[in-house]
């Protein structure tokens, strides 16, 4: 955790990079069966296989996007005085890469937007998931989130 006054410092400066995980077969039947997308290039290797040109299932592109998450917990600091992070909405989303099973994927993460209120922060990121390997991200965003603070002290 970074004071806000250190925080504001990374706009429109650096880039965060999470680390790797790998999105396995797994992963996406879990995702599968929570949001009943059952879909057979998701979950029937085999068939994938033979009727897609993935080679073999791919994971669902909400299964991405939803990684956004832990893969910003992993690579963005956090403010201090934070009570909970929120996801407030998406300006852009676009899918530009399909995961295959078995994929590592990373997030890389630049802060583009800084709106302080009294109890919240709320930020923009440009942000990307990138496969391991591959030229291109597997998908490009606009995130915002609120920091929720805690009340100042003094």
């Amino acid at each position: 955790m970074v004071p806000l006054e250190a925080f504001r410092s990374h706009l429109h400066g650096a880039e965060f990079v999470s680390g790797w995980i790998t999105v396995d077969q797994a992963m996406i039947d879990t995702f599968a069966d929570a949001t009943i997308d059952h879909q057979f290039i998701h979950v029937d290797p085999e068939r994938a296989k033979a009727e897609t040109p993935y080679g073999g299932t791919i994971a669902h592109g909400f299964l991405t996007l939803s990684l956004l998450s832990t893969l910003a917990y992993d690579a963005l600091p956090g403010i201090e005085r934070t009570r909970m992070g929120i996801n407030y909405g998406f300006d852009k989303v676009r899918f530009l890469t399909p995961v295959k099973a078995g994929a590592r994927v990373r997030g890389r993460f630049r802060l583009i937007g800084l709106t302080e209120r009294a109890v919240s922060v709320q930020t923009a990121w440009d942000a990307q998931v990138e496969i391991e390997g591959a030229p291109r991200p597997a998908l490009s965003a606009h995130w915002i989130t609120l920091a929720v603070l805690e009340p100042p002290t003094d």
